[in-house]
């Protein structure tokens, strides 16, 4: 069974899938569906579109080059069969496999850690300015404790007088 790749967007084409356009130069394009088919033919570049793979591994969201990708190489030379050979070659491929998905694990963690510290720094500035939401001023007082490291300035007399104004 032969697995292709569509053209524009990189995934698989199983058989009996697809589109197949033939140039008049003879140069074979092939499509997993019509959306594929038709931004072809509107002659959009895919490394422009976004949803398609030679976008993110442009634009580094994707791994680009590493080891495991030489594996999927499609070979035209055909092989003679032997059974040690195709055994050996099965066995391959699952820790390939176990391989590829530990280093795009690491990759995507990598891509997500400054994203992470973001957030955690967004998260204590809104805990700090929000204390008084999550704790009474006059715990927060009887407790120090309770308080963040960074000293947030809590008093119960200047929100009492506000309140009288009002």
């Amino acid at each position: 069974m032969r697995l292709e790749k569509c053209w524009f967007c990189s995934s698989t084409i199983y058989p009996g899938h697809g589109i197949q356009f033939v140039r008049n130069d003879a140069k074979i394009f092939r499509f997993c569906r019509s959306k594929c088919h038709k931004n072809f033919k509107m002659k959009r570049n895919p490394r422009k579109v976004k949803w398609t793979k030679a976008y993110r591994r442009l634009h580094g969201k994707d791994m680009t080059q590493d080891a495991t990708f030489e594996f999927e190489r499609k070979r035209n030379r055909p092989e003679r069969f032997d059974k040690n050979v195709t055994e050996n070659t099965l066995k391959a491929i699952k820790k390939i496999d176990k391989v590829r998905i530990a280093r795009e694990a690491a990759h995507h963690k990598n891509r997500m850690r400054p994203n992470k510290l973001r957030k955690q720094k967004e998260a204590a500035r809104e805990l700090e300015q929000g204390i008084h939401l999550v704790k009474a001023p006059s715990v927060l007082q009887q407790d120090p404790s309770l308080t963040l490291p960074i000293k947030v300035k809590v008093s119960q007399q200047q929100s009492e007088e506000k309140r009288m104004e009002e």
